[in-house]
C-alpha cells in the first residue's frame, strides 16, 4: 500500500510533521504538505483549516489516498481559547467535509487526539476505554474533535490516536522538556518549573512518526481509537536527574506557582497493547537518547 499511496499531512510544517513527512517518505508514500504558508513546491499545498473554500480547495488539489491531520493548537496553555476550539474543531470539521465532498478515494484519515482526554491519576495504565475527564481548552478540544469525527465514520475510515508526552529534535519552548534541555545546555545554576513531581508517558517524537506510518498501511487500523504511549511513567524530577546523569551538571530547580496549572493530573501513563496488537512492537528509543540528541541539537 505504502509504495501507492498519495498522503497528505496536514500541519507539515510543524514539530512532529517535519519527523512524519521524511518517515513517510523513507516508507515510500508520495507525502503532499498542507501548510498555512505560500507555498514552494508542488508537493505543498496551501490552506488555512479555518477556511472552507481554502480547505476543500487543497484537498481536490492533492486527491490524497490517505490524510494524516497534525494541524492543530496543541500548547495547553495558548491564551486564545477561541482559536483553540476554532482550530481543533471546525478546522478538523472543514477538513473531513472537504473529504467527503473531494476525496472520493479516501482510503483512511489518522486523527492525532491526545492523552489528556483521560482523567489521569490512575495506579495503572490507561487503556482506550478509560474514563475521560478533560481539564483543560486544548483537551476539551480534542475530546470534541474525536466525537465530531465519529459522524463521518460512515464515509471515511477514520483512525484516532490518542499520544501520551512526545519531545525530541526539534521541540520548541514554551513545551517543557525543550526548556529544561535549554537549562542544562546552557550549564545555567537554576530553573524554573511547576508541579516537578507530576509523572508522564514520554516518547521520542520519531517512534510517533513511525507508528503513524505504520498504521496508515495497516487497513485494521482504522474505524478504532488507539492509545501511543510507553507505559512507563517518568516524573520532571526523574527527567531532571537523567540530564544531570548525562551532563554531570547539577541545577537548582526552582518551584514557580505560576507556572502550576489548576487541576493538573498527578500520573498519566498508559497503555500501547492495543496499538502493539496492530502494528507490533513499537520503534525502541530510549529517553536518555531522545534527551541526548536534543542536548547535541541545543549545543
Amino acid at each position: 500500500m505504502a509504495s501507492a499511496s498519495r498522503v497528505l499531512v496536514t500541519g507539515a510544517d510543524g514539530f512532529t510533521g517535519r519527523h512524519l513527512c521524511a518517515r513517510l517518505r523513507t516508507a515510500g508514500f508520495d507525502v503532499t504538505e498542507l501548510t498555512e504558508h505560500a507555498t514552494t513546491t508542488d508537493r505543498q499545498v496551501r490552506a488555512e483549516l479555518n477556511d472552507a473554500a481554502q480547505v476543500r480547495d487543497a484537498v481536490a488539489r492533492a486527491r490524497p489516498e490517505h490524510v494524516v491531520h497534525l494541524a492543530a493548537i496543541a500548547f495547553p496553555g495558548h491564551a486564545d481559547a477561541g482559536a483553540i476550539y476554532r482550530v481543533n474543531v471546525v478546522g478538523t470539521l472543514n477538513l473531513l467535509q472537504a473529504l467527503v465532498e473531494h476525496g472520493a478515494g479516501a482510503r483512511g484519515v489518522l486523527l492525532p487526539s491526545t492523552a489528556t482526554v483521560y482523567a489521569g491519576d490512575s495506579s495503572s495504565a490507561l487503556a482506550e476505554d478509560a474514563a475521560v475527564a478533560p481539564a483543560s481548552h486544548y483537551a476539551v478540544s480534542k475530546l470534541a474533535m474525536e466525537n465530531m469525527a465519529h459522524l463521518f465514520a460512515d464515509r471515511i475510515p477514520i483512525a484516532i490516536v490518542r499520544p501520551f508526552n512526545y519531545t525530541g529534535p526539534g521541540q520548541r519552548e514554551p513545551y517543557l522538556v525543550p526548556k529544561i534541555v535549554r537549562h542544562f545546555a546552557q550549564r545555567a545554576g537554576a530553573v524554573e518549573l511547576g508541579n516537578i513531581d507530576s509523572e508522564r508517558d514520554f516518547l521520542d517524537v520519531r517512534v510517533v512518526a513511525d507508528a503513524y506510518a505504520r498504521l496508515l498501511s495497516t487497513e485494521a487500523a482504522f474505524g478504532r481509537t488507539f492509545n501511543l504511549c510507553s507505559g512507563v511513567g517518568t516524573s520532571v524530577r526523574g527527567l531532571i536527574a537523567k540530564l544531570e546523569a548525562i551532563t554531570g551538571h547539577r541545577i537548582d530547580v526552582q518551584v514557580n506557582p505560576a507556572f502550576v496549572r489548576p487541576n493538573e493530573p498527578r500520573r498519566i501513563v498508559g497503555s500501547a497493547m492495543r496499538l502493539r496488537e496492530t502494528i507490533g512492537d513499537l520503534l525502541d528509543v530510549p529517553l536518555e537518547r531522545t534527551l541526548q540528541d536534543m542536548l547535541s541539537e541545543a549545543a
